[in-house]
């Protein structure tokens, strides 16, 4: 057999952190068995599917890279097939109109209810014979009343649920379109899926859509329902815990790796394992490993991940980032130094892409001011003396090197008989404007002689005409 899974987020807003989650799983899954991954477009809900969300959940796909085998697949492109099976169920008695009024099924409930019975429809339109003029029915799907359904959950084990507790499910509305359950249920045996990797959400679905399949002729897929997320407060996971669009982690300056790396986390475990590359996932997978539990999301613990990665990644790779975010402030990374030397130099002391890229705009751009506490403190007028040694010295090294670089420093501080930091701070402040920068060799290697040599002047005059 070969395995099928799908991803089929509905098109009403972004890609969240669940969903993502979802869609690697199943990816995961496919991957290590050889099979296929097929993304799916649940956009039926014409009032609040978007163009924007799709192009939201495309993008967030492609960042991540869950590279799709099948699709994308619209459901509202299948309106005439859900159409086709709805009138096969209704001849083959397996399906029937339902005239209820909204004001009907209200009262029948409040009855129920009142005898502190479970709310659902009774059946009453399932000998019907006559339409009811000038209704539009819908259409129920006549669920078994005897037997049980069983499922047996990869991840959840073995769930019963008695036919008698499940009501007739409308399959298509008054207008004639098709519901989620009932097209779910086509799309999968459509689609061939072995496995339906989604969250427990849908565990009160699956009995109905099982039956609905069994109806249609179908081999079942195997299911697996994946706990929730919660925020630090147990709650389950929304805005407020930081459950944003996918693509906020990445203008937020997260590597997309570090990202995935952490939801694989999020319900899943190998051991003591923390750190996963893609290729190691693939291997370690595997949907029964899945945890039983809800999970908790940590952003401190996402933070730390990404941290890992801007460490430990390829820096041409991490550069190929740092280039959109320096883009964001309008820098040209082609005018200035190559970003795989700055991602160097700054991933020890950056967390996210974004920190990275604020801290790297001096090498890009002149600053138009100094840091006031760091001027104070490291450009007086004994700091001139050094300042103006350094130029002279700076302006005539051949080669323009970190090695030299570090030299002539050592030498100027040693000529002038002060510690290495009275040399290198005001040096620092002067080349970027503040005293916080990678190594003051590495910071001048990477921003060039005519650059730092420019910037030692102007901090030179600055400390002149001050005084």
């Amino acid at each position: 057999m070969t395995i099928r899974t799908r991803f089929a987020p509905s098109p009403t807003g972004y890609l969240h952190v669940g969903g993502a989650r979802t869609a690697l799983f199943s990816w995961l899954f496919a991957r290590k068995h050889g099979g296929t991954f097929v993304l799916r477009i649940e956009d039926t809900d014409l009032e609040r599917s978007t163009a924007e969300s799709v192009n939201a959940i495309l993008e967030g796909m492609t960042w991540l890279g869950l590279e799709y085998d099948e699709g994308p697949f619209y459901q509202t492109h299948r309106f005439d097939r859900y159409k086709a099976l709805i009138q096969q169920l209704l001849d083959e008695g397996k399906a029937y109109h339902c005239y209820c009024s909204k004001d009907e099924l209200d009262a029948m409930r409040e009855a129920q209810m009142a005898r502190k019975e479970k709310p659902r429809y009774d059946g009453r339109c399932r000998h019907r014979q006559a339409p009811v003029a000038g209704v539009p029915p819908v259409v129920r799907f006549r669920n078994p009343d005897e037997g049980e359904v069983v499922i047996d959950d990869l991840v959840k084990g073995r769930i019963v649920v008695r036919n008698s507790e499940l009501d007739d499910l409308i399959i298509a509305r008054s207008d004639g379109s098709p519901t989620y359950n009932f097209t779910v249920v086509v799309d999968d045996l459509d689609m061939r899926i072995t496995h339906v990797i989604r969250g427990d959400d849908h565990v009160n679905n699956t009995p109905r859509q099982i039956n609905i399949l069994k109806a249609l002729g179908a081999e079942l897929p195997k299911y697996a329902h994946v706990p929730m997320i919660l925020g630090a407060d147990g709650a389950r996971l929304s805005k407020r815990h930081g459950a944003v669009s996918v693509m906020q982690y990445r203008d937020d300056g997260y590597l997309p790796e570090a990202v995935l790396n952490y939801l694989v986390r999020l319900g899943w475990s190998h051991g003591d394992q923390e750190i996963f590359s893609i290729d190691q996932m693939i291997e370690s997978f595997d949907v029964p490993d899945i945890n039983h539990s809800a999970s908790t999301f940590n952003p401190d613990k996402l933070l730390w991940l990404n941290h890992h990665y801007l460490m430990h990644s390829d820096p041409v790779h991490v550069a190929h980032h740092l280039r959109w975010h320096l883009g964001r402030l309008s820098i040209d990374p082609t005018e200035g130094p190559d970003p795989v030397e700055v991602v160097k130099a700054q991933r020890e002391r950056c967390k996210t892409l974004v920190e990275m890229a604020e801290a790297s705009v001096f090498f890009y751009r002149d600053f138009q001011h100094y840091d006031e506490k760091a001027a104070r403190k490291h450009l007086g007028e004994d700091a001139a003396r050094g300042l103006r040694h350094l130029r002279d010295t700076l302006a005539a090294l051949r080669p323009w090197v970190r090695e030299s670089i570090h030299d002539v420093i050592a030498a100027t501080a040693e000529s002038l008989g002060l510690k290495m930091g009275g040399v290198a701070q005001p040096l620092r402040v002067a080349v970027s404007g503040t005293s916080v920068s990678p190594p003051i060799d590495w910071t001048l290697a990477i921003l060039g002689q005519t650059k730092s040599i420019a910037r030692i002047e102007r901090a030179i005059d600055w400390i002149e005409k001050k005084d």
